[in-house]
C-alpha cells in the first residue's frame, strides 16, 4: 500500500485481519469496522450533522486531534430535537457512544477527528427542524 491523502480516505479494516484504503463514502452497507479522519471548519461541513444516527452493530470511538465537538444524545423520541448534552471533547480525547445510543455531534471549533465504528445497519433520521 502506498501513502494516501488521510482526509479524503477511509480505512476498511476487514475480517480477515487486512486493511484497504479506500476514498471517502460513509455507507450504511459497510461491512466490518471503518476507520475515517474528518476535517471540518463548522457543524455543516460533517456529512449526516444535523441527523441523528445510530450504528446498531458496534460502539463508535470518537477521537478528536484538535478543535473541540459536543456530542448530544436522544432521550426520547423523535420529538427531542436536541437531545441532551453527554460529553464535550476537546484535543487528545475520546469518547466511546453505546451502540444503542442515538447520537449527533455539534462541532465548537474547526475540528478534525478520527472516528472508529461499525457503519453497516448505521440507522438515520432528520433532526426535525433543521
Amino acid at each position: 500500500m502506498s501513502a494516501v491523502e488521510l482526509f479524503s480516505s477511509m480505512f476498511r479494516l476487514r475480517h480477515d485481519g487486512t486493511v484497504a484504503a479506500e476514498e471517502f463514502a460513509m455507507r450504511p452497507d459497510l461491512d466490518g469496522w471503518t476507520a475515517v479522519a474528518m476535517r471540518a471548519e463548522t457543524t455543516a461541513d460533517l456529512k449526516s450533522a444535523a441527523n441523528w444516527m445510530r450504528h446498531p452493530d458496534g460502539d463508535e470511538v470518537m477521537c478528536v486531534l484538535s478543535g473541540a465537538l459536543r456530542i448530544y444524545y436522544r432521550r426520547g423520541g423523535t420529538e427531542d430535537a436536541d437531545g441532551e448534552l453527554r460529553a464535550r471533547i476537546g484535543a487528545g480525547e475520546a469518547f466511546v457512544v453505546p451502540s444503542e445510543a442515538w447520537h449527533r455531534v455539534e462541532l465548537e471549533a474547526p475540528t478534525e477527528m478520527v472516528v472508529v465504528l461499525r457503519a453497516e445497519g448505521t440507522l438515520v433520521e432528520q433532526r426535525h427542524g433543521h
